[in-house]
């Protein structure tokens, strides 16, 4: 009846403004342009004073950045007192700050970030009563998404003050305890001892004279009025809440890498002055790449940095170079941002990594248990599963069993959103407030097992980080009753205690047996396609150059000198740069996906100046007439390769292959189809043109008539639409498709989620279907001894979707060859094909390995996977027989009961509103087999669609020789490259069938020695010596990486 709580609220809200005294303004300052806008101004410039910008004035921009000066003397009196500034430019968006930001430098020097989160600037204390000089950097933000807009500021404030300390506490203390009884419930006695408490004290306040004197002394009564009641209360509490400083700032999504680069900058420094007035904070910070951003452009925060990472006060770990999507990012690239991230933790900071800290990222492949076991990781933690849409996960304290068996310990962190406390996910943005303290001990659900959890706090996303604020009221709640404890805590002290408290219960652990599939997000799997083609083909590229080097030294007697390292670790840092979980994903803004598009043409061409060094290397002096085909793969290989005419090569004569055995070709009128034959694994063929041998070429394989083409595997129907309507297989004498169905069909489907354009498809999407029908071409256009192709050209709306469908004599892939020209928003194209199967589950290519998802809807959980994730191949098999579907750079898929569909564009319109418009190229197979998918070839036949054989000119070094040959089945070389630390070859495998047995690895060069090591190429069994073949046990899925020294 007293309106105790409101009345609380209100005085405890006028207090705030009271706790500054004797303010200077600083109403006037002098203003520049920064056309540049350049990273890393560690210096500001010299102003020329013709401009001014004074207090009330708005200033507006599109990414642009001002200067402010200003030179004012700290008065002499206030020597021995805290002095702050109070700074207030413009407006900035809740947490992203994807608006107003800007950087002090204090006499020169970059000094602290300034935002509307962070609007206090403690003055040193030895600069009381002299001259200092203030300047500013201002940014004025972007719009956060959409078509460009300009962004509104206006100088609200800047002043020098005093700090009250009596004021100042008891501002935190009574908003501590305010807000503290009001989330406690009505029968717990401390929710009345803390608002009594509170209301007696602020009764004490002379609000007569505000500011005067004898207000202040009431203030000073009142604060310890306060603290005294406080301190009767009994405040002991089961549970622990360990409170990390941090700041998460994504590399880039609202904003561009450039952007970052000076967020971090901003950011990092604020937290570099909270440290020296609170000798208490600890901060984490992940991701080497923001660091090495940070060691460039202000080397001089950064050896800031170095000292309180040395002192243990700020904490340098996460494992990864980036926070990493983990959808879509190969296996290998997961191994090399581990590999990079924990070297350069190492090597900058002396730090070795055992966590990852992986707060936001779109679903967690089954291959990560074990790609972190072997690379020394103990522990792993997110919180976005926590968005989840159908059904939440039971535990946040496990054991994350992994493909292979591999187990990590895992933790979800619980702290709730405060900003809305309806939604149901959780924050790695946390505030340090009643709410959240209570909050995620509340909502944690492994209660019997572990009574300490670890918050982590500070603005996020777009930088920030921690305020004043947040320190204070730490402090205070770590006193409050009712509350957990709340003390300052480092992530890696946190993750030791919790393996031990894990270890040591006698309660029930859960393990969760397979992947860790966010129920949200799905659309970016699809969204942004050109960074997902240029993902895959420069992994691949990478892949290629590194084992064609090697190869190269093996060759050359061990000379590893050749080996161009520097220029495939710049290529390598930035395929693993553009796999942040906003990158490519899709999730950003149009100027995010052009920076990409410069960043891999440069990394392309870095690449193939590798490939072709290398090239040059092994084929000593080129030859025209003669070509080196070469085979990374695992695997001997049948395959066609395509050589244009050049010096030597002309359009009439043969090939001949090793030992003059002539070989299948033909000259299709600008290059020849040769059928290499037999290429050996992991190394080479030479192919040599006789102008006066005859081609070698079959009977005629192919025949075309009334919309029929019968090939030497299949017989293809098709429809007025161009879509299939029979599919044949002579070899197996089935038929593919049920009857009645259409395959290969273009579907649209309207896309229009409920939030997140550009994340999100909704399972009502299917509601609303279109097919592709407007035919305009369909005819033959080459049909040859050794492959036919159908051209196919559709019209839909304003867009062309042309399609070459290529059948061979010699191989079961139907490939269809694709290129769109897309001129449609917010419309999701698909490709259907629906398949006589009977199967309750799918097989889906992932990393290391594959994964089965069901194609029923039985479950919640079944349904919330109705679009999943795929890499090179997805399978439906039934006993016997089984249809693969195969692509070179797309991921995203629904297979529901028979019906197999690959998502190809997505064309969001926010946060790019010109998302996935203009030129797409991509190929998917269709890959009937035997069997099921291991036995029927389906990954050496997606292989081979994702990696051709090589062919160059000039006679290798290496043909007709393996350079490492695997006797047994299922096995993928995933890396063959030099070693990081030492002129070693290194070699990296995985079975990736589910088998398990004994393997040997036969060299074809002479070795020294091999021994085994684990991800990070620190070795882990025994050294063995001498020439003997590598034999060892392989369990299903298992990577396994060796060193091997070259004689």
């Amino acid at each position: 009846m007293f309106w105790i709580v409101e009345k609380l609220q209100k005085r405890i809200e006028e207090l705030a403004a009271y706790r500054y005294r004797h303010a200077l303004p600083l109403d006037e300052w002098e203003m520049q342009e920064d056309e540049a806008g350049a990273n890393g101004v560690s210096r500001p410039p010299e102003l020329t004073g013709e401009l001014r910008m004074r207090k009330g004035e708005r200033w507006v921009g599109y990414d642009r950045y001002v200067w402010l000066r200003r030179k004012v003397r700290v008065p002499e009196d206030w020597k021995g007192r805290e002095v702050v500034g109070l700074f207030d430019f413009g407006l900035t968006g809740a947490g992203n700050n994807a608006a107003f930001e800007s950087l002090l430098y204090l006499n020169g020097r970059p000094f602290q970030g300034v935002d509307t989160n962070h609007q206090e600037v403690f003055v040193p204390a030895e600069l009381a009563g002299s001259e200092i000089e203030l300047v500013f950097r201002l940014w004025s933000g972007l719009e956060g998404g959409g078509g460009p807009r300009d962004q509104e500021h206006q100088f609200k404030r800047a002043e020098l003050a005093v700090l009250d300390a009596a004021a100042d506490d008891l501002y935190f203390t009574g908003r501590a305890a305010l807000e503290t009884a009001k989330i406690l419930e009505e029968s717990n006695p401390f929710k009345h001892d803390l608002l009594t408490a509170a209301d007696r004290a602020f009764k004490l306040l002379d609000w007569s004279r505000p500011g005067s004197d004898e207000f202040y002394v009431s203030v000073g009564l009142a604060a310890d009025a306060l603290r005294t009641a406080l301190s009767e209360l009994d405040n002991k509490h089961p549970v622990t809440v360990r409170a990390l400083g941090h700041t998460h700032i994504d590399v880039a999504w609202l904003w561009q890498l450039k952007h970052t680069r000076e967020k971090s900058a901003r950011s990092f420094s604020t937290v570099l002055r909270l440290m020296e007035k609170y000798p208490e904070y600890l901060f984490l910070q992940t991701q080497p790449q923001l660091y090495a951003y940070l060691k460039k452009d202000y080397p001089e925060i950064y050896e800031q940095i170095r000292e309180r990472v040395k002192e243990g006060r700020w904490e340098a770990g996460g494992a990864m170079w980036l926070e990493a999507d983990c959808n879509l990012t190969s296996g290998e690239s997961l191994v090399r941002q581990i590999l990079h991230g924990t070297r350069f933790f190492r090597d900058e900071f002396g730090v070795e990594c055992d966590y990852l800290w992986l707060p936001d990222v779109f679903g967690y492949s089954w291959a990560l248990p074990q790609i972190l076991r072997k690379s020394g990781i103990k522990t792993f933690m997110t919180t976005k599963i926590s968005w989840n849409q159908y059904n939440r996960m039971p535990h946040d304290t496990f054991k994350w069993r992994g493909i292979d068996g591999s187990e990590i310990l895992t933790h979800f962190i619980t702290t709730p959103e405060v900003a809305d406390p309806n939604v149901w996910w959780y924050t790695y943005n946390g505030q340090i407030e009643p709410f959240t303290v209570k909050g995620i001990w509340d909502t944690y659900r492994d209660k019997d097992i572990n009574r300490e959890l670890l918050l982590s706090y500070g603005y996020g996303d777009g930088g920030g980080g921690v305020n004043r604020h947040m320190l204070e009221m730490r402090r205070r709640l770590d006193e409050m009753p009712g509350l957990p404890k709340v003390v300052p805590g480092r992530a890696g002290d946190f993750f030791d205690k919790l393996h031990e408290t894990v270890a040591g219960t006698d309660r029930y652990v859960h393990t969760w047996d397979g992947e860790l599939y966010l129920e949200y997000h799905r659309g970016t799997y699809t969204s942004q396609a050109y960074n997902k083609r240029m993902n895959r083909k420069l992994e691949l590229m990478y892949r290629e150059a590194e084992w064609l080097h090697s190869l190269g030294a093996v060759a050359g007697g061990g000379d590893w000198s050749g080996y161009p390292k520097e220029a495939l670790y710049e290529g390598w840092t930035t395929i693993l740069r553009n796999q942040f979980h906003d990158i490519i994903p899709g999730s950003s803004i149009g100027a995010v996906y052009q920076d990409a598009r410069a960043e891999y043409a440069e990394a392309e061409r870095l690449g193939k100046e590798a490939i072709q060094a290398a090239a040059e290397r092994l084929a000593g002096q080129a030859e025209g007439a003669v070509v080196s085909v070469y085979n990374g793969a695992a695997f001997d290989r049948t395959e066609l390769v395509e050589i244009p005419v050049q010096a030597g090569i002309g359009s009439q004569g043969g090939w001949l292959g090793e030992a003059g055995r002539p070989l299948r070709a033909e000259f299709d009128g600008s290059r020849w189809l040769v059928l290499a034959e037999d290429v050996p694994a992991t190394g080479a063929a030479t192919l040599r043109f006789d102008p006066s041998a005859g081609q070698q070429t079959s009977v005629k394989a192919f025949e075309w008539a009334d919309g029929v083409l019968r090939t030497p595997h299949y017989e293809l129907a098709f429809d007025e639409a161009g879509r299939l309507v029979r599919l044949y297989d002579r070899g197996l004498s089935r038929e593919v498709l049920p009857r009645g169905a259409r395959a290969n069909e273009l579907q649209v489907f309207e896309d229009k989620p409920k939030m997140f354009e550009a994340w999100d498809i909704d399972l009502f999407y299917q509601e609303k279907r279109r097919e592709v029908t407007d035919l305009r071409k369909l005819e033959l256009v080459e049909c040859g001894a050794l492959r036919a192709v159908l051209r196919l050209e559709w019209a839909y709306g304003a867009s062309v979707i042309e399609q070459r469908l290529v059948v061979y004599a010699d191989d079961r892939r139907i490939d269809f060859v694709t290129r769109v020209d897309w001129r449609e928003h917010q419309q999701l194209l698909k490709v259907a094909f629906p398949v006589e199967i009977r199967a309750t589950e799918a097989t889906y290519d992932i990393q290391f390995g594959n994964v089965k998802r069901p194609t029923h809807w039985n479950t919640s959980w079944d349904h919330a996977r109705f679009e999943t994730v795929g890499h090179q191949w997805v399978d439906l098999s039934e006993r016997g027989y089984g249809v693969s579907l195969l692509n070179d750079c797309k991921y995203g898929h629904d297979i529901k009961d028979n019906v197999i569909r690959l998502s190809l564009i997505k064309s969001a319109i926010d946060p790019d509103p010109n998302a996935d418009q203009g030129e797409h190229l991509f190929t998917y197979s269709l890959y009937p087999h035997a069997g099921d998918w291991a036995s029927g070839g389906t990954a050496t036949a997606a292989w081979a669609l994702n990696n051709p054989l090589l062919a160059v000119p000039g006679a290798s070094a290496f043909a007709g020789k393996s350079l490492l040959r695997a006797d047994g089945a299922h096995i993928a070389f995933d890396a063959i490259k030099k070693a990081e630390d030492e002129d070693a070859l290194v070699v990296r495998l995985h079975e990736y069938a589910g088998g398990r047995g004994l393997t040997t690895l036969t060299p074809g060069c002479e070795i020294a020695s091999w021994q085994e090591c684990d991800l990070l190429e620190r070795p882990i069994g025994d050294r063995h010596d001498g020439d003997k073949p590598l034999r060892f046990e392989l369990a299903p899925y298992e990577i396994k990486t060796f060193l091997i020294r070259l004689r």
